[in-house]
């Protein structure tokens, strides 16, 4: 095994905890779950010890990491995903001059709406550059074998040279998720470490030298996919439409037969314009959907929809509001959202939804979060990729990371994710305290506005919960109450939740004012 991938498991795996504890403020609420220092992230990266090239090709013997210009073209594991991208640049700008023909799309400030560089991408001046480490063994109910997932984080970087000699490092809105098992069950020589031993050694930062060793298996038996996210295009505000910057989201599953990745499906991105457009597939939806077994999971943020209803790529508008909109992922597949647009044949009927709640009811499911038709509605949104990209994210992303790269980062960089990455790390930390205790964790998790607290009062009032800024719910006009789905967002004493904008079923804590 090589000594790159003995730092990688020795590190991703195990270092979390005492890591995080030594950052500041937010990243305290990350201990355990995430490495987000930049003078670790710092080290490693210029280390060499867990750069993309390292994990993919331990072999390669080099003093430099490889730049996006060998980067493709020497890894063949990677080969599929230039092309992928470039088609899916193509399929949006001939969208776009269809929407808008009125404008000028294109690379540089001579046009209206400015796409993203695809050069970057075959340029001898621009790498990817770690940005952090995320423990993700909250996931393991996709794969219990593989007890999760650990994430190492890229954001593509250009360097230039300055006439001094030096380099001057710009980030560039592009990250590369390079996603692990968090374990492979397959080792043959000994047994393979336990999901009980991994959370400990995240929570408690254990004696992780006995990993170093002969037991691991050939350096990719831990790979699992890469998951794209690319700034595509910056529209400022004309007559035409609001300010909008869109998002490029794709997924590349790594074939173990092939020792490629290989362009697949985005998890629960539902496809909703082949779906509308399909009545057998708009049947099968509904009632796959809405059968009760599928409806708790559903209802849990752990259902896994079938590839069939889903979309190979997603287009993330931001910002897209609080409310349900064109711009959002679901929207037109429920009663009344068509409406502006001159139709109105959704996919679920009110009907169909107050139905399937009274039937789960019947068989004794308890559903947490989808008790209602604005609750069923606010799920199908943000289970998407896409729909919980856009819930409290920074621009379209979660995780941008600190800019270590820089020698005064601005504020937008200091910090390293997003209020729904911070607002979640109370259940991420809660499910990896059971599995080190040998316990089956709940894995369910609330909407993408409002963190599960699971009993804990870290996040009371701060803006992840209940202070200023946070997601609440407003009365439901003409009744005086909140909407069942939503009864606990509330905010803190001292605040009252106001609409921000257009919204009217969410709002926003603010100071009350009269």
């Amino acid at each position: 095994m090589s000594r790159a991938l003995r730092i990688l498991v020795a590190v991703a795996a195990l270092l979390g905890g005492v890591v995080s504890l030594s950052a500041a403020e937010n990243a305290q609420l990350a201990r355990g779950t995430a490495i987000t220092d930049p003078d670790l992230l710092r080290w490693l990266d210029q280390s060499d010890a867990l750069t993309i090239a390292r994990l993919l090709w331990p072999e390669r013997n080099a003093d430099v990491p490889l730049t996006t210009d060998l980067l493709f073209s020497s890894l063949l594991q990677l080969k599929a995903i230039p092309p992928a991208i470039d088609a899916e640049f193509d399929r949006y700008i001939s969208r776009y001059k269809a929407t808008y023909p009125g404008e000028t799309i294109g690379v540089g400030e001579g046009f209206e709406v400015q796409l993203f560089d695809l050069a970057n991408l075959k340029s001898r001046d621009t790498r990817f550059v770690l940005a952090g480490i995320v423990n993700r063994m909250d996931r393991a109910y996709v794969s219990d074998e593989a007890c999760g997932e650990i994430r190492l984080i890229y954001r593509l970087a250009r360097f230039e040279s300055r006439p001094d000699g030096g380099k001057t490092a710009t980030r560039l809105p592009m990250t590369l998720n390079l996603v692990m098992k968090a374990r492979d069950a397959r080792q043959t020589n000994g047994n393979p470490i336990s999901c009980a031993e991994i959370a400990r050694r995240w929570l408690d930062n254990g004696d992780w030298q006995d990993l170093i060793g002969s037991r691991f298996s050939p350096h990719d038996a831990m790979l699992d996919r890469i998951e794209t996210n690319i700034q595509v295009s910056v529209a400022p505000k004309s007559a035409l439409h609001d300010f909008r910057s869109d998002y490029l989201l794709k997924v590349f599953k790594y074939d173990a037969a092939t020792k490629q990745f290989e362009e697949s499906t985005l998890e629960n991105q539902i496809d909703r314009d082949r779906i509308l457009a399909d009545d057998a597939l708009r049947r099968d939806f509904k009632a796959w959907l809405l059968a009760p077994e599928n409806l708790r999971e559903f209802d849990r943020g752990t259902v896994l929809i079938p590839e069939k209803f889903l979309a190979m790529a997603a287009v993330v508008p931001t910002p897209a509001g609080l409310d349900a909109s064109v711009l959002q992922p679901e929207f037109g597949m429920m009663q009344g959202e068509g409406k502006a647009e001159g139709r109105d044949d959704p996919v679920f009927s009110d009907d169909d939804v107050v139905g399937a709640l009274k039937q789960a009811a019947a068989r004794g499911i308890d559903l947490q979060n989808v008790r209602s038709v604005a609750g069923f509605q606010r799920r199908l949104n943000d289970v998407t990729c896409a729909g919980c990209h856009q819930t409290r994210g920074i621009g379209g992303f979660h995780f941008p990371g600190v800019d270590w790269l820089a020698d005064q980062p601005s504020n937008s960089t200091i910090v390293p994710a997003s209020p729904h990455f911070f607002g979640d790390q109370v259940r991420r930390r809660d499910i990896l305290a059971a599995f080190a205790a040998g316990k089956r964790p709940d894995f369910s998790r609330g909407f993408a506005s409002r963190p599960q607290t699971r009993g804990s009062r870290e996040l009371a009032g701060t803006e992840y919960q209940d202070g200023w800024g946070a997601h609440c719910s407003l009365q439901t006009a003409g009744s005086g109450t909140a909407d069942k789905s939503f009864t606990s967002w509330s905010c803190a004493k001292g605040l009252t939740c106001q609409a921000a904008a257009a919204s009217r079923r969410i709002g926003m804590c603010f100071i009350k004012t009269r």
